[in-house]
């Protein structure tokens, strides 16, 4: 049955955006359903069709929101082992591997955790957002590997996403990159859109895109006279943007290591260092993808009423790159 949320904007809500101003009222939906909504033609403003989250609400304004119900997925289920860390009646917290991607989408609608997670339980999955991303709350890359939530739940789903949007969810990164950050530790902050010439990647602009803040520091550094310098360096994200921390790093000179696509699969030029050249490329070989991991990831249980934190370690063939490096160079741990 299709739900309806009518509401009529007081002097106190003028000029707020359409989006802003529905999920300040309605304090159970996320402003990213709303604004999907929105997009998908299910608002009226004063019995016109609006489909523009950015539109500024007025006073007097019979605002006509409606919530269809789930389309359920007829997606494919997928053999593929799931390393579940966590699981009650509301939630999963899984350990994502590098190489598989969270949901189907255009070249791979059938190989994704998403099928994966409708090979283990079809029927216990949220279904309130797009209907080819089941329980999903929010994704990490196909390359990255590490700990991401899954909802179970409706109400899970969206009490979930009112936590990201309001950025009070713990996420903590562990990655490897190229050179030695100064100071070794700090705060970036930028923007961060669509790359103009890239549009599967993103860039740091100083006039348009969404605020993006990423804090760091390094824990371990890798030096020698012979190689090039590497640190592995934590983050701990106060956003979540697409690719926030692979833009980050990029833009202040230190890509991850093995990152082809921010350039961080590019041997650091210097006649010093051809002798290793064989020895990075096969520190390459052993990766899937660019040298990172979601570690650490702590939430606010919706039902349980208490927060929950979860950690994982670092998968073998990080920890192999990792171990190779102390070998070859002077390694000295920061923290």
């Amino acid at each position: 049955m299709r739900k309806k949320i009518n509401l009529i904007v007081k002097s106190s809500d003028k000029n707020l955006r359409l989006d802003v101003f529905i999920n300040k009222k309605e304090k159970s939906i996320s402003r990213t359903r709303v604004k999907n909504l929105i997009l998908n033609n299910q608002l009226k403003i004063n019995n016109k069709l609006i489909n523009e989250p950015s539109k500024k609400v007025s006073v007097g304004d019979l605002i006509n929101l409606s919530i269809p119900e789930p389309k359920k997925a007829s997606l494919k289920p997928y053999n593929f082992k799931l390393d579940i860390v966590y699981e009650d009646e509301d939630l999963i917290v899984l350990n994502k591997p590098a190489g598989i991607i969270m949901h189907p989408g255009a070249g791979n609608y059938d190989q994704t955790i998403v099928n994966a997670l409708i090979n283990y339980n079809k029927d216990s999955l949220s279904n309130i957002g797009d209907e080819l991303r089941p329980g999903i709350v929010h994704r990490i890359d196909k390359n990255t590997s590490g700990l991401v939530v899954i909802a179970k739940n409706n109400y899970t789903h969206e009490n979930l996403s009112l936590q990201f949007s309001k950025h009070s969810i713990t996420r903590i990164y562990q990655l490897l990159i190229w050179g030695k950050i100064r100071p070794s530790k700090g705060k970036i902050e930028t923007l961060i859109s669509r790359s103009s010439k890239n549009r599967q990647m993103m860039e740091v602009s100083r006039i348009k895109g969404k605020k993006a803040i990423t804090n760091y520091q390094t824990i371990e550094l890798f030096e020698s006279e012979n190689t090039p310098t590497l640190s592995l360096v934590e983050c701990k994200l106060e956003t979540g943007r697409t690719h926030q921390i692979r833009a980050h790093m990029k833009h202040i000179g230190h890509p991850l290591f093995n990152d082809f696509e921010y350039g961080g699969d590019k041997i650091i030029k210097g006649t010093s260092f051809t002798k290793y050249k064989q020895f990075v490329e096969n520190c390459f070989r052993l990766l899937p993808g660019q040298a990172l991991h979601a570690k650490s990831l702590g939430f606010y249980h919706p039902y349980l009423k208490k927060e929950m934190s979860f950690d994982s370690e670092l998968p073998d063939y990080f920890d192999e790159v990792l171990q190779k490096w102390r070998r070859y160079t002077n390694s000295t741990t920061t923290n």
